[in-house]
C-alpha cells in the first residue's frame, strides 16, 4: 500500500479513504487495467480501412500496451491474480470484455457463439505470445510482433465457415 500510495502521490491514510482494503484496490487496479486495454483495441480497430488492418491494429495496440506497461499487464494476467477465485473472476471478465470487443468485429456468416469462441482464442493468442516474450527477456516490438500475429489469424480468419 505504500508503494502505491506513493505511486498515486497521496498518502497511505488518503489511499484507505477510497478503498477498505488491499483486495479492494487490487479489483479496482485488475478492472482498471482491462477497461484501459479493452479501451486501447476498441480505439485503434476503428481506425481500420478494412478487416484485415483491423487484426493487425488490434494486436499492435495490444501488444503496444504492453510495451508501455509491462507491470499492468503482469498484474492483470499474471499467475498471482489467478490463484484467488475473486481475482481470477475479475480476470475472466476482463477477458471477456476483450473477447466480446474482438467478436463483435468479425465478420463472417457464423452465429454468435462462434464468434466469441473466435474472440478468445485471439485474446488467448496476444496473451500467450506476449507471455511467451516476457518469459525468454525478449524486447517486444510491437508493430513487428503484431504483423506476425495478424499473419496467422488472418490466415486463419479467412478460412471461418459455418460449422
Amino acid at each position: 500500500m505504500d508503494d502505491v500510495a506513493e505511486a498515486a502521490g497521496v498518502t497511505k491514510p488518503v489511499l484507505y479513504q477510497h478503498f477498505r482494503s488491499k483486495r479492494e484496490l487490487y479489483l479496482e487496479l485488475l478492472e482498471d487495467v482491462g477497461a484501459q486495454l479493452t479501451e486501447a483495441i476498441t480505439t485503434a480497430t476503428a481506425d481500420a480501412e478494412g478487416p484485415r488492418q483491423q487484426v493487425q491494429l488490434g494486436f499492435a495496440a495490444y501488444l503496444q500496451f504492453v510495451a508501455e506497461q509491462e507491470s499492468a499487464f503482469s498484474l492483470l494476467f499474471g499467475s498471482g491474480a489467478r490463484r484467488d477465485a475473486e481475482f481470477a473472476d475479475a480476470v475472466r471478465r476482463v477477458e471477456a470484455s476483450l473477447a466480446l470487443a474482438i467478436a463483435e468485429l468479425i465478420e463472417a456468416d457464423i452465429d454468435e457463439l462462434h464468434q466469441r469462441t473466435l474472440g478468445y482464442a485471439l485474446v488467448g493468442m496476444a496473451e500467450g505470445a506476449v507471455r511467451h516474450a516476457l518469459a525468454d527477456g525478449v524486447t517486444l516490438e510491437p508493430m513487428r510482433m503484431s504483423r506476425q500475429l495478424a499473419d496467422l489469424a488472418w490466415a486463419g480468419l479467412r478460412g471461418v465457415r459455418r460449422v
